[in-house]
């Protein structure tokens, strides 16, 4: 780490703990150790580093990218190919950066248009590399949506049979190993946009979670619950909306949850 910055330091020595990854703590412009293989620090003071790897870590945004440019700068036998993201599709999409057999970053994400930023992330972290993205096909509304946000990235993107790649286990980590599995398997290129195609089965199954997500006191509405479907509205927003117009003043009763259901 080289710099000047205390709210960086302490979030970028954070970081590093948590990922047992060894470090040293410079000013810019100092002296910096031969074993050192990639250098954080800011934006401002990235001019005043001499390295050949410096790593420009934003003053806010994602971070993923930043984290996958150091793992790739500490491989043992780093290699300059095409980089796959590997997608696991769902409300909370997991993901799979990998270079080669290497695991540059894994998580997930908080909704399928996520996805597009992240894309827009490692394009601008890895400007000279390759970037491939293979998405299973399971969660067909998820699926679609995610392989229209990641569209304008104009990256190659393929569709996998995730036959065999979901492994059993709890949701988050089972989410990372299977998109991992959906980056080592090739699939069919895709150039167009999906059509969303809302179904009266997914629109009432959201209808149910929102009652329940409101204690019961309403139902969003039909139109509200294709828009949050089609990913122009999330489930929270629709249940604040939905807790503005539907509750009223304690004493009075709210709304029947089937009228709002047949709005």
């Amino acid at each position: 780490m080289a710099t000047r910055d205390p709210l960086l330091y302490a979030e970028l020595a954070a970081v590093l703990r948590e990922r047992r990854l060894p470090s040293v703590s410079l000013l810019p412009g100092e002296r910096l150790p031969d074993s050192v293989a990639a250098v954080l620090t800011s934006e401002a003071e990235a001019r005043e580093i001499s390295h050949e790897h410096v790593v420009v870590v934003p003053s806010e945004g994602d971070r993923t990218g930043v984290w996958a440019e150091v793992a790739s700068a500490l491989a043992a036998q780093p290699t300059r190919g095409e980089l796959i993201v590997g997608i696991d599709p769902g409300p909370r999409p997991g993901y799979a950066v990998l270079e080669g057999e290497l695991t540059l970053a894994e998580g997930n994400l908080d909704s399928p248009e996520a996805v597009g930023r992240l894309a827009t992330h490692l394009r601008r972290r890895f400007a000279s590399r390759g970037i491939r993205f293979r998405v299973g096909r399971g969660d067909r509304l998820a699926r679609d949506r995610i392989v229209n946000a990641l569209l304008p990235a104009r990256r190659p993107i393929e569709l996998v049979d995730e036959q065999g790649t979901t492994p059993r286990g709890t949701r988050r980590p089972r989410d990372a190993l299977a998109a991992r599995a959906i980056a080592r398997t090739p699939g069919r290129s895709i150039h167009q946009r999906a059509p969303l195609h809302i179904t009266p089965g997914e629109v009432a199954n959201l209808q149910r979670v929102s009652r329940e997500g409101s204690g019961g006191l309403f139902t969003i509405p039909r139109r509200v619950a294709e828009d949050v479907l089609r990913g122009e509205l999330t489930l929270s927003e629709a249940l604040a909306d939905g807790e503005r117009r539907y509750t009223r003043p304690r004493g009075r009763h709210a709304p029947d949850a089937a009228a709002a259901e047949r709005s």
